[in-house]
């Protein structure tokens, strides 16, 4: 199983909207989901997790990997409803990521009202049904 992804741009911030499960197969598309929120924005990047079934240890290190890939140019990755199965726990060395809750609370963290995104992408299979923020 892989994973399907939905960039939105609210503001200042980018919303990196992930559903499936992301584990050692989905890493690169999940990168390549970054890297896409990487040239289309400025600003903080939450990963909504709202949809996503789980990962594994794989998937939660393709996070902590894009958060110092994010932090490198100045912009921080934030967590929105982190599966149930487990918290993400980086090391050391690694920059620290908020986690939110909710969706709703980490746009609300950035003053964010809820609303129409400014722009949005997605991956050919992300769900229709889901197209709002």
């Amino acid at each position: 199983m892989t994973i399907e992804w939905r960039y939105t741009t609210h503001e200042d911030v980018g919303v990196l909207s992930v559903s499936g499960y992301l584990g050692a197969q989905a890493v690169n598309r999940f990168g390549g989901a970054v890297g896409w929120a990487e040239a289309r924005g400025t600003g903080a990047v939450i990963v909504d997790l709202t949809a996503l079934h789980g990962w594994s240890a794989e998937g939660q290190r393709a996070i902590t990997e894009a958060a110092a890939r994010l932090a490198a140019l100045g912009r921080p990755l934030e967590l929105a409803a982190i599966p149930a199965d487990g918290s993400l726990v980086p090391d050391a060395g690694q920059p620290h990521v908020p986690v939110h809750p909710d969706l709703l609370s980490g746009l609300a963290s950035h003053h964010v009202r809820p609303g129409a995104p400014d722009r949005q992408w997605r991956s050919g299979a992300w769900p229709a049904d889901t197209d709002a923020d």
